[in-house]
């Protein structure tokens, strides 16, 4: 299984897709860090939490998109008449999954990392901070569940119809044009500029409701459930 992983994240990383989402995504952060976030939101220090989560807010449709298109490879057409050779292996089909699934993971965490690491270089060049460790927190709030759920569910729409990857990838714009009820305000970005104006403080502690934690971790959950199904299932179908 170690090798099909080794080959899996040589296709999805050796690739121009991965080079050029990459420089999208780090030339739009550079122009949101520069431009929203070095105000700061909701009357917040640039490098507060609540800054830094607006900034992750959005980013994620890029990195949505970018984790949807490392599926693409996996659930193509192409891709689909090449999994009537690895059924004929010996190898269990989960563990192709698994391998894929794992791939599709260090790849998307991989495209992550970027956007943290921009940040971390923007806040230190303007400002000379560095206690990053204080934005860990709202990092994994913001990121993992809608990109855990992303790899989940675009992979179940995928087996069905590859085109639906695609249509999938428009749910975070639909999501930031629409008005979302407080609890759900992580996913279109308004909790960072809405919640700190109700705590009656000046920079307050990141915190968050526990409607809004339930609603992350209903998300990871989903997600993980999703994955589980692909990668565990007893059915020997293509990707």
């Amino acid at each position: 299984m170690i090798k099909i992983f080794r080959y899996e994240c040589k296709r999805l990383l050796w690739n121009k897709f991965f080079f050029g989402i990459g420089l999208v995504l780090l030339f739009y952060g550079w122009q949101v860090l520069s431009n929203a976030t070095i105000l700061g939101i909701s009357h917040t220090a640039p490098f507060s939490p609540w800054s830094f989560g607006d900034y992750l807010c959005r980013m994620m449709p890029l990195l949505w998109i970018g984790a949807l298109f490392f599926l693409t490879f996996f659930t193509s057409a192409k891709a689909k008449r090449m999994a009537v050779l690895t059924d004929a292996t010996p190898a269990l089909p989960g563990h192709y999954a698994l391998a894929r699934c794992s791939a599709a993971m260090t790849a998307t965490a991989l495209l992550t990392f970027a956007c943290l690491a921009e940040a971390a270089v923007f806040y230190g060049w303007y400002f000379k901070w560095y206690h990053w460790g204080t934005l860990l927190l709202t990092a994994a709030a913001v990121l993992v569940p809608p990109l855990v759920f992303a790899l989940g569910s675009g992979w179940i729409l995928g087996r069905c119809r590859p085109w639906l990857i695609y249509v999938w990838m428009l749910l975070p714009m639909g999501v930031q044009a629409v008005s979302l009820p407080s609890m759900l305000g992580v996913w279109n970005g308004s909790f960072f500029t809405e919640y700190p104006k109700t705590l009656g403080m000046m920079d307050p502690a990141f915190t968050m409701p526990p409607a809004a934690i339930a609603a992350q971790l209903l998300l990871l959950a989903a997600g993980i459930v999703l994955l589980g199904f692909r990668c565990f299932g007893t059915e020997r179908q293509p990707v």
